[in-house]
């Protein structure tokens, strides 16, 4: 849903201005240690997804041996009880791969 408010028009006046000033600014700041990245926001969910993983691309990652190794066992419980999952606020695992079933 788009919210036009009246600064919205009015820049839209100034547009030429603005992107001069942006490009200008990208000329002089945007350094390879330092890079400005452009993203396309016309759909700000798939930008800001676009943007996460660009973010998470920027992280080198390799993966490492885990040694095996034996645990020991888990501290009884003692009579504790978890709270239930409900009366918690869990984020969503939207990549683990679908067990079979």
């Amino acid at each position: 849903k788009w919210k036009i408010s009246p600064m919205d028009i009015e820049s839209r006046a100034r547009w030429t201005d603005y992107s001069r000033a942006k490009d200008q600014m990208f000329l002089h700041t945007d350094l390879p240690n330092s890079p400005w990245w452009v993203i396309e926001a016309d759909d700000k969910r798939r930008a800001r997804l676009n943007c996460i993983a660009h973010l998470l691309d920027q992280i080198p990652y390799s993966r490492t041996e885990i040694p095996e190794i034996t645990l020991p066992p888990l501290q009884p419980d003692q009579g504790y009880v978890r709270p239930a999952m409900d009366t918690q606020r869990i984020v969503g695992d939207q990549f683990s791969k679908p067990k079979d079933p």
